[in-house]
């Protein structure tokens, strides 16, 4: 069982988000057409809201809001198009989700009008490729920026997807993409480390990238992890439909739980809340606490809201 630094997150409003006593579960909402795992379901604006309330009710200790499938192969979406699909989605959770929303975007503009109507952090699948844009953004509005490892864009990332020591080379570059957010005025306290299971890493480079997440606390910073239902699974479980990957997103959660992660992104909320109260209680246990304590830390995953 790998130790877990805790942390806290300034959110914009003068609330804050504790990371570190328990696992937090974020829960998916893509509002695409073509998301590798549930494209279509979210399209519109008043089933993406629902669909978010409803993850939120399950458990979910933070939404995760995207407007661009980042899928292989997927194609760019226009800002004016990303912000038609997500700022609908974000109005209808304004005064309604009791969590803080996350807007999936590595656009400076649709990350600022994000934050406009509601959001309170920002997820970066890009690591800043884009420039410095989208670090000054968050900077500004005092907002927690996610950071992802990933190399090249959707429709080229298993070009560049050749590691020596895929654990070492992630850690490396993460830290790179943490000095270029500092350096553009993000607090080092409000960043947050991906790894990028998936992006730019094909199945044997991403199940060694897992099994080496201890190695990102050298970066000192918490650490979110996303598994859900992603083609590396198939590794171990042979050809499977995205739907059919529960079980071994299972398997990766927990273990991401084990070996530190502070946030672990999924799209089935209620199954996997279930798991991360069990390994977070295996976590206790394995502390040394007490049979009273790690009784303690089970009870709190449910429901809890930091």
């Amino acid at each position: 069982m790998t130790p877990r630094t805790p942390y806290t997150l300034a959110l914009p409003g003068g609330r804050t988000l504790a990371l570190g006593v328990r696992t937090l579960v974020m829960g998916i909402v893509n509002v695409t057409p073509d998301s590798f795992a549930d494209g279509g379901e979210f399209l519109d604006p008043g089933r993406a809201a629902d669909r978010a309330l409803a993850l939120e009710a399950a458990g979910a200790d933070l939404l995760d809001i995207g407007g661009e499938s980042t899928r292989p192969g997927a194609e760019p979406v226009p800002v004016r198009e990303e912000m038609r699909r997500v700022l609908p989605v974000l109005d209808r959770l304004d005064g309604r989700a009791g969590v803080p929303v996350s807007v999936d975007t590595y656009k400076e503009e649709v990350a600022q009008a994000a934050l406009d109507h509601g959001a309170a952090m920002i997820n970066d699948i890009s690591g800043l490729a884009a420039g410095p844009a989208l670090a000054t953004v968050a900077a500004g509005a005092g907002a927690p920026l996610l950071l992802m490892h990933n190399r090249g864009g959707s429709r080229d990332m298993y070009q560049q997807a050749a590691y020596r020591d895929a654990g070492a080379e992630v850690v490396a570059e993460l830290g790179a993409v943490v000095d270029r957010a500092l350096a553009a005025g993000v607090p080092r306290e409000q960043i947050v480390i991906d790894p990028g299971l998936g992006f730019a890493k094909r199945a044997d480079a991403t199940l060694a990238v897992l099994a080496d997440l201890p190695s990102l606390r050298s970066l000192d910073r918490p650490i979110l992890v996303g598994p859900s239902r992603k083609s590396f699974l198939s590794a171990a479980l042979g050809p499977r439909h995205p739907g059919d990957r529960e079980w071994g997103t299972a398997a990766a959660v927990a273990a991401a739980v084990w070996l530190g992660a502070h946030i672990v992104r999924v799209h089935r909320v209620d199954a996997q809340v279930d798991v991360v109260r069990v390994a977070d209680a295996l976590r206790a246990a394995a502390s040394g606490a007490g049979r009273e304590e790690a009784e303690s830390a089970a009870a709190s995953a449910i429901g809890a809201r930091s």
